[in-house]
């Protein structure tokens, strides 16, 4: 006999049973499929996609907008230190002149050509410096101010009675300024007072302090 011959009719029942349990699993498979597949709200997309168009829009306005402040100040910075190079150069200019002056000493006694000498080249020290603050180059005068690495460049130091350690006791070369942008730091002497002798002063210019009361 068969093995087909040998199921009963309680065999046969169960393997319909089966048989149908598997076809209404495979048909809630197939209708969650057609349910992913169905279009969702095309309200809800829509609104969706405008807002990531309008994320993008403000993103790209935004770099426009840094693109543009970034062009802006290389065209003023281009503007305001363009002249950086031939400033130095000046510069060098005013040194020789104030060499030749402090190499003149006191002429008050001298001779009516060596007084006229010195009195052109005191003018045309004048008439540069005025040239070149016209053009944004400041002249540091450091004297008796707290030393700023920033802006001045020490190179020995001295004791100096009037003022505290720290502190710009000789200015050696004058240091100057473009438009707020170093041009040349000054070459100044610091002061170094023995132990004990170092006056107090404030951190501000002429800002010594009288002890002797």
């Amino acid at each position: 006999m068969s093995e087909t011959a040998k199921n009963t009719p309680e065999d046969l029942q169960d393997v319909n049973a089966e048989e149908t349990a598997s076809e209404e699993v495979a048909a809630e498979a197939t209708e969650e499929t057609v349910e992913d597949l169905e279009p969702q709200d095309p309200i809800a997309a829509l609104e969706a996609e405008v807002a990531e168009l309008k994320d993008r829009l403000l993103r790209q306005a935004a770099e426009v907008e840094n693109t543009r402040r970034r062009a802006k100040k290389d065209v003023e910075d281009a503007g305001n230190y363009a002249i950086t190079k031939f400033a130095r150069e000046l510069l060098d200019v005013g040194d020789n002149l104030r060499r030749a002056l402090d190499a003149a000493g006191d002429t008050t006694d001298a001779d009516p050509n060596m007084k006229t000498l010195v009195e052109g080249v005191e003018m045309t020290e004048q008439t540069l410096l005025k040239a070149l603050e016209k053009n944004g180059v400041e002249k540091l005068e450091p004297l008796g101010e707290k030393l700023d690495p920033n802006k001045h460049q020490a190179v020995f130091e001295m004791p100096h009675p009037e003022y505290a350690d720290g502190h710009v006791a000789q200015v050696m070369q004058a240091g100057y300024m473009l438009k707020g942008r170093l041009l040349r730091p000054a070459m100044v002497g610091v002061t170094k007072n023995p132990a004990g002798e170092a006056p107090k002063q404030d951190d501000t210019p002429g800002g010594n302090v009288d002890t002797s009361a």
